[in-house]
């Protein structure tokens, strides 16, 4: 809970990172990180590639593609000299997110210092008015009941962590590197932000909605052992827009001022922000990456 007395935050509840550089402050060295979502041709698998070069251990989740997540955290290890490995989780069932982040806690150095709740599906029903329920409810437990549970297990951790500052079962050894502060980085989206045009996907904008405000409403409950943060790409080049004909992407460029999509080597910075120290004194912010579409 975030720490307050009489209504007012106490003061010097955090603290600040002693490097003056600030190269080192983009160092995961040592540290472990979960990115769920992580399947090869999509944001997730960026982002754990990002975590890893920045020298995380890195645990993938995916849900129904073993073969390409296993095939690139083998390649994430190889290159990057660091621990990555490939789950399937449900991340819409919360004992199986809570169990899953237990156990790869004690596989990974006993501590969890970065959470990436990537997991997302696309609403490619049409009108709502016309469009099939079960596929809101589809959109809705992994979008936003999914990010909700993650960051519910990830929380006991860092809480944990920063209370203790021992590893996970072992109270006799403390972390190292010691333990600043959890990071929670959500995926959202601009359509958190605007209503996109001409698809009609009204759950998937409400959904992304909701997890740029619930990550800022965790910043203020997690004050002090953790902050928590949103990432809202824009189109990016990905398997979850597939659906999308080229008409419709045409679009798309019309009404972004830098006139095409992004890439998801594009958005690795913003993440590896979040994730690091670089990052101390930000949370409850959304970083939008979306060449421009929303600033008209």
């Amino acid at each position: 809970m975030a720490d307050m007395r009489d209504g007012k935050f106490v003061h010097d509840s955090t603290v600040a990172p002693t490097s003056d550089r600030v190269f080192p402050l983009f160092s995961l060295k040592g540290k472990t990180a979960i990115v769920s979502g992580a399947s090869a041709g999509n944001i997730g698998l960026g982002v754990a590639q990002a975590l890893a070069e920045a020298g995380a251990n890195v645990a993938m989740w995916y849900n129904k593609r073993k073969e390409p997540a296993e095939k690139a955290a083998a390649e994430i290890e190889k290159e990057y000299g660091v621990k990555c490995k490939a789950f399937q989780v449900d991340v819409t069932s919360y004992d199986a997110v809570a169990a899953a982040i237990d156990a790869n806690v004690r596989e990974f150095n006993g501590r969890l210092d970065v959470f990436v709740a990537n997991s997302g599906i696309a609403w490619t029903g049409g009108p709502m008015v016309d469009g099939p329920l079960d596929m809101y409810t589809d959109v809705v437990k992994t979008n936003l009941d999914g990010t909700y549970f993650c960051a519910r297990a990830a929380a006991q951790h860092f809480r944990r962590q920063k209370q203790e500052g021992t590893v996970f079962e072992d109270s006799s050894k403390p972390l190292d590197p010691p333990f600043l502060a959890g990071s929670f980085i959500a995926t959202a989206s601009m359509s958190g932000h605007i209503v996109n045009v001409p698809q009609l996907q009204a759950s998937y904008n409400a959904s992304k909605a909701a997890v740029i405000h619930l990550c800022q409403s965790l910043a203020v409950e997690w004050a002090g052992f953790a902050r928590a943060n949103s990432i809202s790409p824009g189109y990016i080049v990905t398997s979850i827009s597939e659906f999308c004909d080229e008409n419709t992407k045409r679009v798309w460029k019309d009404k972004i001022p830098m006139g095409r999509e992004g890439h998801v080597n594009e958005l690795k910075g913003a993440y590896l922000y979040l994730a690091s120290d670089a990052s101390s004194y930000t949370t409850g912010t959304d970083i939008k990456v979306d060449g421009g579409y929303c600033a008209p």
